[in-house]
């Protein structure tokens, strides 16, 4: 999939069959409508084409009325919404600036510059709910008028509904929020994932004294940036790891600002998920992780974020945690047990 920053690029396509939307968590009805998109691409004999924005729409409006609480929490990094909507079969992605200038252009001018003059649209797909254009002032009958109009094709795609219930990127915050991740992995279709470069930390893992064997070198993490200051799940996590070995390795993980840790570390302030592999790969040594990418899967939450009144009390709770992940995969089927067909495999 080929990846542009706005569409003022010589590689961006002439012509391309277009969908426009966040695309916040790639679930289960974006699939079906990247399917349709795909399959209507193909009939045109264009590129597939997915438009999105970063940052979201309502960040930006969270910030310039400074009301953090309009800005939805993410459910994924941009690094993760790319990797999926490339597993989706898509051929190119924009990833739009959603700054003043996008904000303040009228309905008719962003299909005027943006649609036609931008990337050439000549099949549009949209959600039953869009909207588009200063103070969302267009809408699909709109966008369907100017199509007879100039010449491209329009459809609407209704709500992706699951067991009765309608797949959104609102639910899967919901679930998220609430700590369910098999509801998570329901609406997404796959598990909730995280990935990213594994960056320096405090190390202060690696020094804290355990009195279990298999963590002779102390709780050694695997630091992940979260590049946004509201994920939607929060907490510590029982999680697979992959990328780092030839097979996924079970681990223990931490999504947050780590409270009981120094607000003036490296990492302070910034959102990371560090991870604790239960089984530390041999051949990574002590500094093999970093600048890798990993992927980490969120699979069961233990509990909320806590803080500990010192490092004695923090080595204790990160040692059941350990413990609580070890019960949950005993439990647990196998890794080749629990792979899923996804929606994306299905359509």
């Amino acid at each position: 999939m080929k990846i542009f920053r706005g569409f003022e690029h010589p590689g961006v396509a002439a012509a391309c069959a277009l969908t426009i939307g966040n695309f916040d968590g790639v679930h289960r009805g974006h699939q079906a409508m990247l399917a349709s998109l795909r399959h209507e691409a193909q009939r045109l004999g264009v590129p597939s084409c997915v438009m999105t924005f970063e940052p979201h729409p309502r960040d930006y409006f969270a910030q310039k009325l400074h009301k953090p609480d309009l800005a939805p929490a993410r459910i994924s990094t941009l690094r993760d919404k790319l990797d999926q909507l490339d597993q989706a079969g898509v051929h190119q992605t924009i990833v739009l600036p959603f700054n003043d200038q996008l904000a303040s252009l009228a309905p008719q001018a962003f299909i005027d510059q943006v649609l036609l003059q931008g990337l050439g649209a000549r099949y549009v797909l949209v959600g039953d709910d869009f909207r588009f254009g200063a103070k969302r002032a267009g809408d699909y009958a709109m966008l369907v008028e100017a199509g007879r109009q100039q010449g491209f094709e329009v459809a609407r795609m209704n709500s992706y509904e699951s067991d009765g219930l309608r797949v959104s990127s609102t639910a899967i915050r919901n679930a998220l929020a609430a700590g369910d991740m098999a509801a998570a992995e329901r609406l997404l279709g796959y598990p909730y994932t995280i990935s990213g470069h594994v960056v320096h930390g405090r190390k202060l893992g690696r020094t804290l004294a355990a009195t279990d064997a298999a963590q002779s070198n102390g709780f050694r993490t695997l630091n992940l940036r979260f590049q946004h200051w509201k994920p939607a799940a929060s907490g510590i996590f029982v999680v697979r790891v992959h990328g780092l070995s030839p097979e996924p390795l079970p681990g223990v993980a931490n999504l947050g600002v780590r409270p009981s840790l120094d607000p003036d570390d490296v990492n302070g302030g910034r959102v990371l998920l560090e991870t604790h592999c239960l089984q530390w790969p041999d051949g990574l040594g002590a500094e093999g992780a970093y600048g890798r990418i990993a992927r980490v899967e969120l699979l069961h939450k233990l509990h909320d974020e806590l803080k500990y009144d010192g490092l004695d009390a923090l080595t204790a709770g990160i040692a059941k945690d350990c413990a609580d992940a070890r019960a949950y995969f005993a439990g647990a089927p196998s890794h080749a047990d629990t792979r899923r067909q996804t929606t994306r495999d299905r359509i």
